[in-house]
C-alpha cells in the first residue's frame, strides 16, 4: 500500500499517516512544508503577517541590567530527531522513529523495503516533538501484510500515545480527535499545517484497499485515517528512566 498516492499531482501530494499516507499539495508542502508547517525550522517571519509592515523605531540602546545570583532555568531540550519509540500501549504498539522529509518531486517519502511495515516516519518539515507545535507521524496499515498503524482506527479520544527519547525522556499525548479524509481532497493537507498548540498527527491509509498493480506499493487506499493528541506530560530522561 502507499500513503501518498501516484495516480496524480493533487493525489501525490496528499499525506500518508497511518499507513503511508498522506500527501500534501505539491505546491503546498514544496513551500509551506519547510516554512508554515515547520516546528523547529519555522522562519523568522510568520508568511501568514507579510501583509503588516513593521514600523521600525530607532531607539538608545537599553541600560544594562546588574548580573543576578539566580541562575536562568535552562528548558528540556527536544527528543532527538527520528531517535525515538513511539509507544501506543491500547494498540501493542512499541515502534522505532525515523526521520523522512521530501523527494525531489516535493512528495513526502514513505518507509520501504524491508522492515518498512514496522516504521514510524516523523516528517522533518514539521515540527519536533515537544516544540510547540504541531509533529507530524506517519505509518503503514498494511504492508504486504499488517503495517504498524494496522489497528489504528480502534484509538478513540483519551487514548495515550508516547513519545520516549534514548535517554528515558518520555512525552505522553493524548488524543482529541480521530476521523477521516478524503485522499484526493486538498483540504486534507491542513491536518500537516504549524499549530499553536504542542500536538501530534498521526496519517495512516484508510478504507479499501485498490489494487493497480504498482511494482513498489502494489495499490493505493482511498482515504487516509488521522490521529490528533495534544501533548499532557513531559517527564526528563533521569525521571523516565528510573532516576
Amino acid at each position: 500500500m502507499t500513503f501518498f498516492t501516484q495516480a496524480s499531482p493533487a493525489r501525490k501530494a496528499i499525506l500518508v499517516l497511518g499507513g503511508l499516507a498522506f500527501l500534501v499539495g505539491v505546491a503546498l508542502i514544496a513551500f509551506a512544508g519547510f516554512s508554515a508547517f515547520s516546528g523547529d525550522n519555522e522562519p523568522d517571519i510568520d508568511l501568514r503577517d507579510l501583509g503588516d509592515v513593521p514600523v521600525v523605531v530607532r531607539s538608545r540602546a537599553p541600560t544594562p541590567t546588574p548580573a543576578s545570583d539566580t541562575p536562568t532555568p535552562v528548558p528540556e531540550p527536544p527528543l532527538p530527531q527520528g531517535d525515538y519509540t513511539m509507544i501506543i500501549d491500547k494498540l501493542g504498539v512499541n515502534a522505532p522513529v525515523d526521520t523522512y522529509g521530501l523527494d525531489p518531486n516535493a512528495v513526502p517519502e514513505v518507509p520501504t523495503g524491508p522492515g518498512a511495515a514496522d516504521i514510524v516516519a516523523w516528517y522533518n518539515f514539521s515540527a519536533q516533538p515537544g516544540t510547540g507545535s504541531n509533529a507530524v507521524f506517519a505509518g503503514h496499515v498494511t504492508w504486504f501484510g499488517p503495517g504498524v498503524f494496522y489497528s489504528l482506527t480502534s484509538v478513540t479520544n483519551g487514548d495515550e500515545i508516547r513519545l520516549l527519547g534514548p535517554d528515558g525522556t518520555e512525552l505522553t499525548y493524548v488524543v482529541t480527535d480521530v476521523f477521516q479524509v478524503d485522499a484526493a481532497d486538498p483540504d486534507s493537507l491542513q491536518v500537516m499545517r504549524a499549530t499553536d498548540d504542542d500536538v501530534i498527527t498521526i496519517i495512516t491509509c484508510d478504507g479499501d484497499f485498490v489494487d493497480t498493480g504498482d511494482p513498489v506499493y502494489s495499490g493505493e487506499y482511498p482515504y487516509r485515517l488521522v490521529v490528533r493528541a495534544g501533548l499532557a506530560e513531559t517527564l526528563p530522561g533521569s525521571v523516565s528512566a528510573g532516576g
